[in-house]
């Protein structure tokens, strides 16, 4: 294979320069300078150049392009196969970030020791050692006998191993420890990263090895390193959940071979990750008595409807401007509906606190949540508590009108399963026939939607 040759680029304006200085003599800016590899990292041995997928390139119309469906293969996790499209594709990049301590470790090892009965599969890790695992797989009470462990920070060392084990499914923990020799710089730098997933990328297509790699977070919540390296990879998923808390969501944000934004649901415990196939179950565990400022809506996750409660709490401001103070909900959105419910309700909030929370920790971004926003906050306001077996949910637009969501109709049957006797919802989202026991009110004004409320 050619040497590398070193070069250094700016991230502003993607000069390259043969040395390194701290400031970019094209653009001006300071401290933009990284390492980079033009070329010996991704020669192959034929002396030609690939992509990130290691595929020469070819040309063809569309109609010679098979579309055969790709096989998959299931992680023994429904709630990760849920996220991930159904399953593990051969040959695919998984990118999976969240807090430290949050699990990511947990459900790879979890994973991986399932998979190593049925496939051969390896864990490599750059963070802890042979013996740390271990002793996690066994706290766990995870089978022990299959799945082979590797302690290793070089890329080019992991690769060679892994062309001799040929596992089905490989875990790098994590991809801030990784370095390529081919470059100077430390581990977890920006070309470290960007050169050391390049890498795993090409030989994942090459030889059909689905990989999975942990990513370090910023104290802002995004992943840490370039952002090209959520362009290279095929699925990239994220870890949410309170520190403090049993429950933790993971959600895809991308995935070329599914639906994004799908949302898997667990539970930590002693054993490490336990599923949540029935998550409304948990988000409904309310007061046995009704209190003021609870409501329960359905909200769209992914491919399936859940059940949250959504609480507000109004109270008379001290302060020249009142506070808007929301969790797992748009703050903006907020204001806006305090402006309708003042325009078109006649309720004004100006002289009010308003605090809004989600119960669970779940993020609700949709606009369906706005009329169970509103109710919350009127019975709140009112200190009229609404009954335990009303949902609410529907889009509120500017003029009052009440707007339909979609998948109206599953969220209605997610209601009747869990005992809900009425539900206050758009005119466009009432069915022909009601779901057993369901009483359905089509409201097409916030006006109507009020008076069915607090009848």
């Amino acid at each position: 294979m050619a040497k590398a040759k070193r070069m250094y680029g700016c991230t502003e304006c993607g000069a390259t320069f043969p040395k390194w200085a701290g400031q970019c003599a094209d653009c001006g800016a300071w401290n933009t300078l990284v390492e980079t590899v033009l070329e010996g990292a991704a020669a192959t041995s034929s002396g030609g150049r690939t992509g990130w997928t290691g595929q020469q390139a070819q040309i063809k119309t569309l109609a010679e392009v098979s579309v055969e469906e790709m096989p998959r293969f299931s992680t023994a996790s429904n709630e990760l196969d849920r996220v991930l499209g159904g399953g593990l594709v051969d040959g695919s990049v998984v990118l999976i970030g969240g807090d430290p301590g949050i699990g990511k470790s947990t459900i790879l090892l979890q994973t991986l020791c399932n998979i190593a009965a049925r496939f051969p599969a390896l864990y490599v890790t750059g963070e802890e050692s042979q013996q740390q695992v271990a002793m996690r797989a066994r706290r766990l009470g995870l089978p022990e006998d299959k799945l082979k462990v590797m302690t290793e920070t070089c890329i080019e060392s992991i690769i060679a191993t892994a062309r001799l084990e040929k596992p089905k499914v490989m875990v790098i923990d994590s991809i801030q420890t990784i370095f390529t020799e081919q470059l100077q710089s430390a581990p977890g730098g920006v070309s470290q990263v960007r050169e050391s997933a390049a890498l795993l990328v090409r030989f994942a297509k090459q030889s059909g090895t689905a990989i999975f790699l942990v990513g370090h977070v910023t104290k802002e919540g995004a992943l840490a390193g370039p952002r090209v390296l959520e362009h290279m990879v095929d699925t990239v998923l994220y870890f949410e959940g309170e520190s403090d808390g049993r429950l933790r969501l993971l959600r895809a944000v991308k995935n070329r071979f599914g639906a994004v934004n799908e949302l898997g649901v667990f539970g930590m415990t002693d054993k490490g990750l336990k599923e949540v196939s029935n998550p409304s179950a948990i988000f409904l565990t309310r007061a046995q008595e009704s209190v003021p400022g609870s409501v329960v809506m359905a909200t769209w996750e992914g491919s399936r409807p859940m059940l949250v409660e959504v609480q507000a709490l109004v109270d008379t401001s001290h302060l020249a401007n009142p506070r808007r103070v929301t969790l797992g909900l748009d703050q903006n959105r907020l204001a806006m509906l305090l402006a309708v419910l003042h325009r078109h309700g006649g309720i004004p909030t100006y002289d009010q606190d308003v605090f809004l929370n989600v119960v669970g920790g779940v993020k609700v971004l949709e606009t369906a949540s706005d009329l169970a926003l509103i109710a919350a906050i009127i019975s709140s306001l009112r200190n009229r508590p609404l009954a335990h077996d009303v949902l609410v949910f529907g889009e509120v637009g500017l003029s009052g009108e009440v707007r339909p969501v979609p998948s109206g109709q599953e969220r209605l049957k997610e209601a009747a399963k869990h005992g809900f006797k009425r539900a206050i919802v758009p005119k466009g989202n009432a069915p022909k026939e009601n779901p057993p026991g369901l009483e359905v009110v089509a409201v097409t004004r916030l006006e109507q939607a009020l008076d069915a409320l607090f009848e």
